[in-house]
């Protein structure tokens, strides 16, 4: 795949604007990063399960036409295990986040969410054979300090050791769920699969989230936290992430890894008042570093 920097684009016209990978990047990462932000700020209304059904549901609607006209490609039989995939890669890490959003400032979530790449290595490592090598070796063992780094700090007093673990869960099973589609869904329209597994994973949520629906009235601030979180954080930035892999290849697209944690702690320490710790500082850097490492590596 040609990068936007490099020629002449899909029409056979030179490019003339290189500066718009690096800002679609950036504002990708806003968007990423404000997504921690907005599940501290609805999950303690709705609750961990119920706002995560209105997430996937409302990302599936925003993808669905992606998936509508790439609908001859998904035959009955694929459907189980697009449900599959979508459990593991969307409605399960959603809920411990949101879990996680309940007990841990913004930024603790944000920082674990990166461990995504690494986990992503560890897992090919592991269970498909892949080669790790000393590099991206380096890279995983540091950032597992920096997961313990993380997770032995306070916040407002309070331990946020299960927070970590959990939002290290969710990173584990992006991981997962990255070799399984490399390998089980390749050839198929990435936004479209997003809309499938979003689809399966809201259908699967459902019960769940009609059962812990809240009794009380929800603040008119946590309904737009969740739209937000559904329509931006998850539909439109699924889209703009898939739309720069198809224009600058997968490799580029990824640094916006980098970028995530940097905007989630960000946001919550401008609009939320939420205190940079000393330990998270330690633990970003050995986790953000190892992650670039690890990108280095793969290079």
């Amino acid at each position: 795949m040609r990068s936007i920097d490099t020629g002449p684009d899909a029409l056979g016209t030179p490019n003339t604007r290189a500066w718009a990978t690096p800002l679609e990047l950036g504002l990708l990462g806003a968007i990423w990063g404000a997504s921690f932000l907005f599940m501290r700020v609805a999950a303690k209304d709705f609750g961990a399960v119920p706002l995560v059904e209105l997430r996937l549901g409302l990302g599936a609607l925003v993808l669905l036409p992606f998936l509508w006209r790439a609908r001859s490609s998904f035959p009955l039989k694929l459907w189980p295990k697009l449900a599959l995939i979508g459990a593991i890669n969307s409605a399960i890490p959603f809920v411990l986040f949101a879990w996680a959003a309940q007990r841990a400032p913004a930024g603790v979530a944000a920082i674990t969410n990166s461990m995504a790449v690494l986990f992503t290595a560890l897992v090919g490592f592991l269970f498909f054979g892949e080669k790790i090598g000393p590099q991206r070796a380096i890279a995983l063992a540091a950032g597992f300090v920096g997961v313990v780094v993380l997770a032995s700090g306070k916040a407002a007093g309070a331990s946020v050791g299960w927070a970590v673990i959990a939002g290290c869960s969710a990173a584990f099973l992006y991981g997962i769920a990255a070799n399984v589609l490399r390998r089980h869904l390749a050839g198929l329209p990435p936004a479209a699969v997003a809309a499938a597994t979003l689809g399966t994973s809201a259908l699967l949520t459902l019960p769940f989230a009609i059962a812990q629906w809240p009794e009380h009235a929800i603040p008119v601030m946590s309904w737009f936290s969740a739209a937000m979180l559904g329509v931006l954080c998850t539909g439109i930035a699924f889209a703009m992430y898939y739309r720069l892999i198809l224009r600058i290849g997968a490799a580029r697209a990824v640094t916006v890894t980098y970028l995530v944690p940097l905007f989630g702690v960000a946001w919550a320490w401008l609009l939320l008042d939420e205190p940079l710790t000393l330990t998270m500082g330690i633990a970003g850097v050995l986790i953000l570093g190892s992650v670039a490492l690890s990108q280095r590596a793969t290079r």
